[in-house]
């Protein structure tokens, strides 16, 4: 008798709250859930109103919304303050970049206030990076700050698995199984590689397969160029690729080169000691010029059989593109390893130019959106010289063409 009246009333606990959640859901009146909102609950679907219904004007057309935040910064900021205390930071970079795309806020990204109130992302890096060119004194600050905040996080979440993947790999790369001198045999490797041979009647192992250091003054850098395509398109590709490009700089290893194009090609190799400087040099937006920013890149390569180049595009090519896989091809015939990503981002499947792919796969260059999580294993795998279509095929969705 008691388990059936608590399952009752259980069960009309969890009825009342899906009729609040369905109301959340619904916004407006929506009368037919019967179910009306107080407190808290109420200002959450205020400002879910003010962003999906036009200001709370539950009874107009999805078709006829309007900018139910007006256009004052300070509405706007006190609303970015409320998201970020009724909902997780997950779904407010959500509403934020619904707020700039549906109530044309573009503009109110400009006032301090504003930037101050908003919660950091990758979006909001690239939406500021757009309108770094007409950006007033006054916000610029604000905006180097926001910025600075999630070049800091990506840099904690993705500098130190570079590091060792790139590391591991050029180790792996510099060993010979054809040590020349006893001074350039890794014992330690010797050794384990060859437990198996051990003679306990000797108490040693005989060595079948010696496992030597490269010759450490023979020992060059090797080359990476990131090519970086900057339409608008491509922003959150350009935020990681500035992370990474840092990095990889830094490791003495790698000489790394960075150029960003459109219609132009810009060098910005000379600020890869700061990322936030960097991308403050970037212009998204414009046209795309593919060919000329592969032709300047290819005049970097000093060594080509120690080389990797990465075209980070979308291929959409606003210049000749006969000449664009034409140096592709030199390249590669050259020995440099030649890899094309349609994004470096977590936005999932990219637009990208199937033309421009499948004729860059029919070379022996694959090309592929990659996340940033697997561009260390990426990066460790070209520097290995190993299949980069293979690696892809284990490793990410299916690659292009």
């Amino acid at each position: 008798m008691t388990d059936s009246v608590t399952g009752t009333a259980t069960g009309a606990a969890d009825g009342g709250e899906r009729l609040r959640r369905w109301r959340l859901v619904l916004g407006g009146d929506a009368d037919g859930t019967g179910c009306a909102l107080g407190g808290t609950d109420a200002r959450m679907d205020g400002a879910l109103a003010a962003l999906y219904n036009g200001g709370g004007d539950g009874g107009r057309p999805s078709g006829e919304r309007s900018a139910g935040l007006g256009a004052s910064a300070p509405r706007v900021a006190r609303w970015l303050g409320d998201i970020r205390s009724y909902f997780p930071s997950t779904v407010v970079q959500v509403m934020q970049k619904d707020a700039v795309e549906r109530l044309n806020l573009t503009r109110l990204l400009l006032e301090p206030e504003m930037l101050e109130a908003v919660e950091p992302d990758v979006h909001m890096v690239g939406t500021l990076l757009s309108l770094n060119r007409v950006m007033p004194e006054k916000a610029r600050e604000s905006a180097r700050a926001l910025v600075r905040k999630v070049v800091a996080e990506l840099e904690r979440r993705l500098v130190q698995k570079t590091k060792a993947a790139v590391t591991g790999a050029l180790d792996r790369s510099a060993r010979t199984h054809r040590p020349k001198r006893v001074a350039d045999i890794d014992w330690d490797r010797t050794i384990r590689a060859n437990l198996k041979n051990y003679l306990p009647e000797k108490n040693t192992v005989i060595p079948s397969r010696l496992v030597g250091y490269g010759r450490r003054q023979r020992a060059v850098q090797r080359e990476v160029v990131l090519c970086i395509d900057q339409s608008g398109s491509m922003a959150a590709s350009v935020v990681y690729s500035s992370v990474f490009g840092a990095v990889l700089a830094s490791m003495r290893s790698l000489k790394t080169s960075l150029v960003v194009f459109d219609t132009a090609v810009v060098d910005l190799t000379d600020r890869l000691h700061d990322p936030v400087e960097l991308l403050f040099g970037t212009q998204l937006g414009g046209g795309t010029d593919i060919n000329r920013a592969i032709a300047y890149g290819q005049g970097l390569i000093t060594r080509p059989g120690d080389s990797i180049f990465i075209l980070i595009s979308d291929l959409y090519e606003g210049g000749v593109r006969q000449e664009m896989l034409r140096r592709v091809a030199q390249m590669t015939a050259a020995g440099v390893q030649v890899i094309v990503l349609l994004a470096l981002s977590d936005e999932g499947a990219p637009f990208y130019d199937r033309e421009n792919a499948a004729a860059l796969a029919a070379m022996g260059v694959p090309a592929f959106a990659c996340t940033p999580d697997a561009f260390p294993g990426l990066m460790a795998a070209a520097i290995e010289r190993r299949d980069i279509g293979q690696w892809a095929e284990r490793h990410l969705d299916r690659p292009a063409g």
